[in-house]
C-alpha cells in the first residue's frame, strides 16, 4: 500500500466519522426522546428489546431513583425474576431451575443513582424456547414491578446459518473433550480445540503467512519502482506485475483465507466464552445431552479459575506472545531493503508496522483481561500455534526467495556468455 492509498483510507476514515458524528448530533437535538421528559423518580424496570430471536438471551435493566438502597433477592438456582408467558388471553407463570452452583450466588443491591441489569441466560432456553407474548415480573422495596410486553420471534435465516455450521459443531466439539478428557478438565478441552480448530485452518492460514511474507520481501523492490518511474502508473503498474510474477506471489493471496476462517475464530471465541452455561445444553448432539456439565472441571492446573477475569498474569503472557508473533509477521520489513537504501526515512507503512507492534499486544491484553480466563487461554494456545507457524512460513519463504535470486543469476550468467560468444 502506498502513501496515497493510505491517505485515501485515512480520508474516508475521518469522513465516515465526521458523517456520524453529525448524524449522531441531529437525532439527538430533534428526534431523540429527552431524558428531562422521563421523570427521574422510583425504580425503573424494563427489558432491554421489545423483540428478541428465539433463544437469544433476554436482559433487564433496574434502575433506581430512589433515596435508599433497594435489593433484589436472588433464589439460586431459579431465576431471580419472574416469567409470564400469554396462554389463550390470560398471562401464566412459568417456571425453571438451572444446573449451576448457587455457592458464590448473592442478592442484588441497587444504591440511589445506580442500576442493574439481570440476566436470564442461565434458564434462556426453559422460559424463552417457544414463540409467544412473554412480561417479566420484579419483586424489590415492597413492590412487584412489571415489565413491558415483548416478544420472542424466529431467529433470522443468518442466525440459524451460523449456529447451525459455526457455532454448534464448535460447541460439541468443546463439551465432547470436556467428556472424555481426565477429570473432565476444560482448560485441556479449550487447548484441544484450539489445536483441532487452527490444525483446521492450517492449509488456508498458511496460504496467508506465505503471501504476507513474500509481499514484504519484494516491497523494497516496488518502492524503488515508484522511486524510479515516479508519477507514471501505468509503467509503475506493470512493472510491479512483473516482479508478482516473478517472485509468485498473489497480492490478494493473504485476505481470501482470512476472510474464510473469521466466522470459525468468532465462533470458538463464543463458545468459549458461554463456557459450560447449562442452558446451551439443546444444542449438544445426541448422548452428549446426557452428560453432565456440572462435573466439568473448570479450574485450570488448579489455579486458574477459566469462568472468572484474570487481571494481570494472563493478559500479560497473552500480550508477550501477541508482540512475539506480531514481531515475526511484521517487523522484518526493512531487513530486507538494498544498504544504500536503509538510511533513508522510513515510509508511512513501515511506520504504522512498527507502531502496530507495539500497539496491538498492549489491545489484546487489555481484551483478555475484559473476559473470562477460558478465552485468554484459547487466545494463548492459538497465538503460540501461530508462532510456530509463522516460524516455519519465514523460513519457508527466505528459501525460496534464494532460490529465486539464485534461478535469475544463473539466467542473468547465461545471457552474459551468450554475449560474449556473439561478440567473439
Amino acid at each position: 500500500m502506498d502513501t496515497k492509498a493510505l491517505k485515501n483510507i485515512l480520508n474516508q476514515a475521518l469522513t465516515f466519522f465526521a458523517i456520524f458524528l453529525i448524524i449522531n448530533f441531529l437525532y439527538n437535538q430533534f428526534f431523540a426522546p429527552k431524558t428531562s421528559d422521563i421523570p427521574k423518580t422510583g425504580i425503573h424496570f424494563s427489558t432491554s428489546k421489545k423483540e428478541y430471536g428465539l433463544n437469544e438471551v433476554v436482559t433487564a435493566t433496574v434502575e433506581n431513583y430512589t433515596d435508599h438502597n433497594i435489593v433484589i433477592q436472588n433464589p439460586c438456582p431459579s431465576a431471580p425474576l419472574t416469567v409470564q408467558t400469554l396462554q389463550s388471553g390470560a398471562w401464566q407463570a412459568e417456571t425453571a431451575t438451572a444446573k449451576i452452583s448457587c455457592a458464590d450466588q448473592k442478592e442484588y443491591t441497587i444504591v440511589p443513582g445506580a442500576k442493574q441489569i439481570l440476566t436470564l441466560q442461565d434458564w434462556n432456553h426453559q422460559f424463552f424456547g417457544n414463540l409467544g407474548q412473554y412480561k417479566l415480573l420484579l419483586t424489590t422495596d415492597g413492590r412487584v414491578l412489571e415489565s413491558p410486553e415483548f416478544s420472542v420471534v424466529p431467529e433470522s435465516f443468518f442466525g440459524w446459518i451460523w449456529n447451525i455450521l459455526i457455532y454448534q459443531p464448535i460447541y460439541n466439539a468443546l463439551i465432547l473433550f470436556a467428556s472424555i478428557l481426565p477429570n473432565h478438565d476444560f482448560g485441556l478441552a479449550i487447548i484441544l480445540l484450539t489445536i483441532l480448530i487452527r490444525t483446521i485452518l492450517l492449509i488456508p492460514n498458511q496460504k496467508a503467512l506465505k503471501s504476507q511474507k513474500k509481499l514484504q520481501h519484494i516491497q523494497p523492490k516496488i518502492n524503488a519502482l515508484k522511486e524510479k518511474h515516479g508519477g507514471d502508473q501505468q509503467k509503475i503498474a506493470q512493472e510491479t506485475m512483473a516482479i508478482y510474477k516473478e517472485h509468485q506471489v498473489n497480492p490478494f493471496g493473504s485476505c481470501l483465507p482470512l476472510l474464510i476462517q473469521l466466522p470459525i475464530l468468532i465462533g470458538l471465541y463464543n463458545v468459549i466464552q458461554s463456557g459450560i452455561n447449562p442452558n446451551n445444553t439443546y444444542l449438544l448432539y445426541g448422548a452428549l445431552q446426557n452428560f453432565d456439565l456440572s462435573t466439568v472441571n473448570t479450574i485450570f492446573f488448579g489455579i486458574l479459575d477459566l469462568t472468572k477475569v484474570n487481571l494481570i498474569a494472563l493478559p500479560i503472557i497473552v500480550g508477550l506472545l501477541q508482540f512475539i508473533q506480531l514481531r515475526l509477521s511484521m517487523g522484518q520489513a526493512r531487513k530486507n531493503t538494498p544498504k544504500t537504501d536503509k538510511k533513508k526515512p522510513a515510509n508511512e507503512m513501515e511506520v504504522a508496522n512498527k507502531t502496530m507492534i507495539f500497539i496491538m499486544p498492549f489491545m489484546i491484553a487489555f481484551f483478555t483481561a475484559s473476559v473470562p480466563s477460558g478465552v485468554g487461554l484459547y487466545w494463548a494456545f492459538s497465538t503460540i500455534y501461530g508462532i510456530v507457524q509463522q516460524l516455519v512460513v519465514n523460513r519457508q519463504v527466505t528459501q525460496e526467495s534464494i532460490q529465486i535470486k539464485e534461478v535469475k543469476k544463473s539466467r542473468d550468467d547465461s545471457r552474459d556468455d551468450k554475449v560474449k560468444i556473439i561478440k567473439t
